[in-house]
C-alpha cells in the first residue's frame, strides 16, 4: 500500500481523536471524523475544530459524521480514539468500512489489540501510545494541554515500510517512535493508569492529595508490583514510561532505604501532577462507566490465564465496578476498607 493519498477516518471527536484529525486534515490528508451526535458532526463539518495550547492555533473544517455507518465510502487507515468501553460497540462496524488492505491504529488506553484483531485479523492492527496531553475546554474548542509523541508499533510482528510511512504522516501531529514492543510500551502506560487512574477513582482525590496519603502510596506499589509479576508471567517485557519510570526496578529492589526512595518518587510525582484529575473519576461523575476492566480487569485477566495471584488488582477492579452500579460512594475512607488494611493507617 502506498502511503501518500490514503484515506483516513478518526473515530472519536474528543480531545485526542480531534487534535489528531485537524493536524491530518491542515497537512492535506484525506482525512474524516466519526464524532457520535449529530449536532457536534454538524458543528465539525461546518464551522470547524478550534485547536491551542501548546501546538499553536488554528481552526479547521472536517467532514464529520454522528456514526459509522454514515461514512460513504471505505477507508485505509482507521484512527480510534474512543474511550476503551466503547471499543465493543465500535468495532463490529470497523470492517464495513475498511479497505481490504486496510489497517486500524487504536490510541485507546489499556489493550484492546486482541479484541479489535478479532474482527479485522491481527496483521491488520496497530497499536499507538499517546504521550502528550489534551483537553476539550468546550465542543469544538480542543486545547494541547503537554507536548510528547506517539509510540507506533504492530503488537504481532516487525516494523516495515507501511509502518514507517504512517509514522511520518503522523508526525505532523507530534513526533513518532516506531517500535517493535508495542504491547511493552502499552502496559507501561497500562500500569501507570491502573494506578492513578483507578485509584483516584475510588477515592475522589486529586493526584496531588492522594499521593501525600502514605496508605494510597502503598496501594500503588502493589498494583505495580502485581502487575510485573504478570508481565513475568506472560515473558513481557515492560518498556521503561516516559523514558524514566522503570517499573521493574522499582518494586524489585529491597530494603528500608529503597522503600524510602519508592515513597519519595511517589511524592514528586504527586507534586509534579498535583492537580490531574483522575480520567476514571471523571467519568463517574459524568454518570458514564470506567475503563476499569481494560486497565486492572486486563492485569487481573492475564494473570487468572497464568495462575498468578493479584489481590489488590482485582479488589480494586471489584470496587469501582460497585461504585459504578451505585453501590459505594466515592470518598477517601474507601482507603480504609479492611482489605486494605494490610497497607496500615
Amino acid at each position: 500500500m502506498n502511503e501518500s493519498g490514503l484515506k483516513y477516518l478518526v473515530i472519536g471527536a474528543g480531545a485526542i481523536g480531534g487534535i489528531t484529525a485537524a493536524f491530518l486534515r491542515k497537512k492535506g490528508v484525506d482525512v474524516e471524523i466519526v464524532c457520535k451526535y449529530e449536532d457536534y458532526a454538524a458543528m465539525i463539518s461546518q464551522q470547524g475544530i478550534n485547536v491551542s495550547g501548546e501546538c499553536g492555533v488554528f481552526r479547521i473544517k472536517i467532514p464529520a459524521y454522528a456514526h459509522i455507518s454514515q461514512v460513504t465510502e471505505k477507508k485505509d487507515i482507521i484512527i480510534l480514539a474512543t474511550k476503551a468501553t466503547d471499543v465493543m460497540e465500535v468495532a463490529p462496524a470497523l470492517s464495513q468500512v475498511l479497505n481490504d488492505s486496510g489497517y486500524i491504529i487504536s490510541l485507546l488506553n489499556g489493550i484492546c489489540e486482541d479484541e479489535i484483531a478479532k474482527v479485522t485479523g491481527k496483521d491488520r492492527v496497530i497499536g499507538c501510545v499517546t504521550g502528550w496531553g489534551a483537553t476539550m475546554e468546550s465542543r469544538g474548542n480542543l486545547i494541547m494541554t503537554s507536548r510528547g509523541d506517539f509510540i507506533l508499533g504492530y503488537p504481532w510482528k516487525k516494523a516495515d515500510e507501511m509502518l514507517n510511512g504512517l509514522a511520518e504522516t503522523l508526525s505532523c501531529v507530534v513526533p513518532v517512535v516506531v517500535t517493535d514492543n508495542i504491547v511493552g510500551h502499552k502496559y507501561s502506560k497500562l500500569i501507570i493508569n491502573s494506578c492513578i487512574t483507578s485509584l483516584g477513582a475510588i477515592c475522589g482525590l486529586y493526584l496531588g492529595k492522594m499521593l501525600r496519603i502514605r496508605k494510597a502510596r502503598r496501594i500503588f506499589i502493589e498494583i505495580i508490583r502485581e502487575a510485573v509479576r504478570v508481565a513475568e508471567s506472560i515473558n513481557l517485557k515492560i518498556e521503561v514510561f516516559d523514558g524514566k519510570l522503570d517499573f521493574k526496578k522499582l518494586v524489585s529492589a529491597k530494603g528500608l532505604f529503597s522503600d524510602f526512595r519508592r515513597h519519595l518518587l511517589l511524592l514528586i510525582i504527586g507534586y509534579k501532577y498535583r492537580k490531574l484529575k483522575s480520567s476514571g473519576l471523571q467519568s463517574l461523575e459524568r454518570g458514564k462507566q470506567t475503563e476499569i476492566d481494560f486497565l486492572n480487569g486486563y492485569i487481573v485477566g492475564k494473570a487468572a490465564i497464568k495462575g498468578v495471584d493479584v489481590p489488590v488488582n482485582t479488589f480494586i477492579v471489584s470496587m469501582i465496578h460497585q461504585i459504578e452500579k451505585k453501590e459505594r460512594e466515592i470518598i477517601i475512607k474507601n482507603f480504609d476498607d479492611p482489605f486494605f488494611n494490610r497497607f496500615g493507617s
